[in-house]
């Protein structure tokens, strides 16, 4: 504890982000409550052992918004030490599930009362509109909301003895220490819903940011240590890239880890899956997605336009399940192309801070030229590019605009991988079997949507698709109470809905014998 204590520094002042999230941030003199520079350890605000620290910047304009600390295993170490003691030794599981409920709840009323700040800082280092970073604070803070109320829902079983002299019980028993590692996309979002059904479950959780967003999960950390969680109970630290293989190998082969979360690439999964294979590890993983947005005949174009839009251009077509596949049956593919052109014609590009914006940048120089690599590909195949297809320099170095491309053919990148970007990639098809034939080609199984009329087709396709969730007429499927996840290789496990809780939870089996009759 010593080291620890040693390493805390005085906190320099920090300064708030004007409206327009320009560089005016760099010189405003106002406190910024939540802007934090510092990881949070055992219940203090910290430096990394080594002293190294990164830049966080703003996608929109390459700007630096401030600098954190760049942590190692030594770090992490600690981080783990402070949660397995909290959880073990300060018996954190033991405060009854009221306590803890309690807690939550006056995170979740801290998160709602600084929505905006939360908001702007969110814009800041991921690039997205303010009204989307809005709107996953909201989706974000209900997570917390729901699973403050599950808390005190955890419940067991009595169940019928085979002989007369015993009762059998099953108890749900918090597994200990969660190593939750969260991506860039949902900054917000990814640690609630996780960290928020560990604790509610009894966990203490140690945290693992994205390097590209870590300060919004530094101001959910502030505002979780304002609503009174013991100390070790909610560790974050941060790291740059250069860092996170270490931290997360640690994270799967520490026997102090009970439980391992990841959302992000598939690749990078199946490396935290092997990690865990060595100690048998719990883990949830949710993955990468090929999402198929299936339009048939029978479709109302304007609900399925309307679904696309959202589903594909939500955080610059940055979302694990963003259409990556547009399916188009025949005799509806021009009239669906023609109408997504004029949507997209529409869409206002730029700084996510400003009024008025739909679309922001890329949120790196990686992800940018992943992008045009696959429509550079899709071009150089035969693949016709009806709309779009630049990158705005204009506006900024990571801005890529809308693009549409047609002709796909199955060798190419926009057809077998998740571009991750906004580019819709559009395969004309004949048939039902045909659709669901290209549909189901992928190993990737996280989401899929379509929209159909024929109620007898909805019923046949929601069964026949394979994936973990499907939006039928919808294209924007995520809520609170929904079992969040895939199947292939897009993922172990569900996140949200009643069932969030099991991913911290094991079974107790009870056995009581030799009851007097």
């Amino acid at each position: 504890m010593s080291m620890l204590l040693a390493r805390i520094t005085a906190r320099r002042a920090l300064v708030i982000l004007p409206n327009n999230c320009s560089s005016a941030m760099a010189t405003h003199n106002r406190q910024l409550h939540l802007q934090q520079d510092k990881a949070f350890v055992n219940g203090c605000w910290v430096g990394s052992r080594s002293g190294q620290t990164f830049q966080v910047t703003n996608p929109a304009n390459q700007e630096v918004i401030c600098t954190v600390p760049d942590m190692d295993a030594s770090d992490v170490n600690e981080a783990i030490e402070a949660a397995y003691n909290a959880f073990y030794d300060k018996r954190w599981y033991n405060n009854t599930a009221k306590e803890r409920a309690g807690m939550l709840k006056r995170w979740f009323q801290l998160m709602e009362d600084n929505k905006q700040e939360i908001a702007q800082l969110m814009t800041a280092e991921s690039g997205k509109p303010i009204p989307e970073s809005l709107g996953e604070v909201a989706y974000g803070n209900s997570f917390v909301e729901w699973f403050a109320e599950e808390a005190r829902r955890i419940y067991g079983e009595i169940v019928p003895s085979p002989v007369p002299n015993r009762q059998l019980m099953l108890t749900r028993q918090p597994v200990g220490v969660a190593g939750l590692i969260t991506p860039w996309n949902f900054p917000h979002a990814m640690i609630t819903r996780k960290a928020a059904a560990a604790l509610a479950a009894g966990c203490t959780v140690v945290i693992k940011p994205a390097e590209d967003t870590p300060l919004t999960a530094l101001a959910l950390t502030k505002l979780a240590e304002e609503a009174g969680f013991p100390k070790g109970v909610f560790n974050i630290i941060t790291s740059s890239r250069k860092n996170a293989a270490s931290i997360g190998e640690l994270l799967c082969t520490s026997p102090k880890v009970a439980a391992i979360s990841f959302t992000g690439s598939t690749e990078v999964g199946k490396l935290l899956y092997r990690h865990c294979a060595s100690g048998i590890k719990r883990i949830g993983l949710e993955l990468g997605g090929n999402a198929p947005f299936i339009v048939f005949k029978s479709a109302d174009l304007d609900k399925a336009i309307a679904g696309a839009m959202g589903s594909k251009f939500r955080n610059c077509g940055q979302t694990c399940i963003s259409a990556n596949r547009f399916l188009i049956q025949d005799e509806v593919h021009d009239e669906f192309i023609a109408k997504l052109t004029d949507k997209l014609q529409a869409l206002n590009i730029g700084n996510g801070c400003k009024d008025g914006i739909q679309i922001g940048p890329l949120i790196n120089h990686a992800q940018l030229e992943k992008v045009k690599r696959f429509v550079a590909d899709a071009k150089d195949k035969g693949g016709n590019i009806i709309y779009g297809g630049r990158h705005l320099t204009e506006i900024g170095s990571l801005f890529f605009e809308p693009t549409i491309v047609t002709n796909l053919r199955d060798d190419m990148m926009l057809y077998n991988e998740e571009v991750f970007g906004p580019v819709v990639s559009v395969i004309r098809f004949k048939t039902e079997e045909e659709a669901l034939r290209i549909a189901n080609g992928t190993q990737r199984g996280l989401a899929g949507y379509f929209y159909s009329t024929d109620l007898n087709q909805v019923f046949r396709v929601s069964r026949l698709l394979e994936t973990g969730m499907i939006g039928v007429n919808e294209g924007l499927i995520s809520a609170t109470e929904a079992a969040f996840g895939g199947i292939k290789e897009s993922g172990i496990g569900r996140e949200g809905s009643k069932f969030g809780i099991d991913e911290y939870v094991y079974i107790k089996y009870l056995c009581y014998g030799n009851l007097e009759q």
